[in-house]
């Protein structure tokens, strides 16, 4: 695994301190480049393997896998896999999510979902379909029988592994993220709000610059994500109700 590389950003501005003739000045006013900073790039899709420390209400409940891979004919797959470790390992649970899908129009555009959680004895299975000629998305398996009718699509659609690579793609300093959450049977929109500033935030003994990313129409239910510039991974994923941390997935490596 390769350990995580700070992130740094420093800019360098040079000024002339003399003045020169007037041939000269036009001559070197054609060679300058421009000062507007040019847009930042968009991030590119790539596989990767990431690692994360699990912890809930401040217990150390695991480790969790999240990677992105390469399918052929220009599809892709996204997985989220969290292991037991300490209370969670006490509890038996076992979560592993997965969805596959292509990128259309720079969409990630879901093609199929799975979630499968063992608690104990038990397990539950569902998988979901993403049918864009008939518009609807439908899921089968350990399904509550309120979740188990057709869902109308609509451009953009995601599940919620994809809104993740989503927010990674699209945060920039200030910016609302309008997306529209399809998964488990389900349509709702989820609305996000970037920080107008970057902070620090340690990972290890690593210090970066990231973007916090809060969702904005969750009630008392918060969720709150981490990205940097050249992570292709959130560097933290955090889950609250009423002020009080829960679920927390700090990044530890990827590759």
């Amino acid at each position: 695994m390769t350990r995580l590389h700070a992130i740094s950003c420093a800019a360098l501005v040079a000024a002339m301190s003399a003045a020169l003739p007037a041939g000269e000045a036009a001559a070197q006013e054609q060679l300058s480049p421009t000062t507007e900073a040019p847009p930042a790039p968009t991030p590119v899709l790539r596989p990767f393997v990431a690692q994360y420390q699990v912890s809930n209400h401040g217990n150390s409940l695991g480790t969790a896998t999240m990677q992105v891979v390469a399918l052929d004919d220009g599809r892709w797959r996204v997985d989220l896999a969290m292991k037991g470790g300490g209370l969670l390992r006490v509890a038996g649970l076992n979560v592993e999510q997965s969805t596959v899908f292509d990128v259309v129009d720079g969409r990630y555009r879901p093609l199929g979902q799975s979630t499968v959680k063992r608690v104990f004895l038990s397990k539950r299975r569902t998988t979901g379909g993403y049918d864009w000629a008939k518009r609807t998305a439908q899921w089968t398996g350990d399904v509550k029988d309120t979740r188990r009718a057709p869902v109308p699509l609509q451009d953009g659609d995601m599940s919620g592994l994809l809104i993740n690579l989503a927010i990674i793609r699209d945060a920039t300093p200030g910016a609302t993220l309008h997306y529209r959450f399809v998964d488990d049977g389900r349509a709702r929109p989820q609305d996000y709000a970037v920080a107008a500033q970057t902070q620090a935030i340690q990972v290890g003994d690593l210090s970066f610059d990231a973007l916090r990313v809060d969702r904005s129409n969750a009630g008392s239910e918060q969720t709150s994500v981490w990205v940097a510039p050249g992570v292709p991974t959130p560097l933290r994923m955090l889950q609250s109700e009423g002020g009080e941390t829960g679920l927390d997935l700090v990044l530890v490596g990827y590759q």
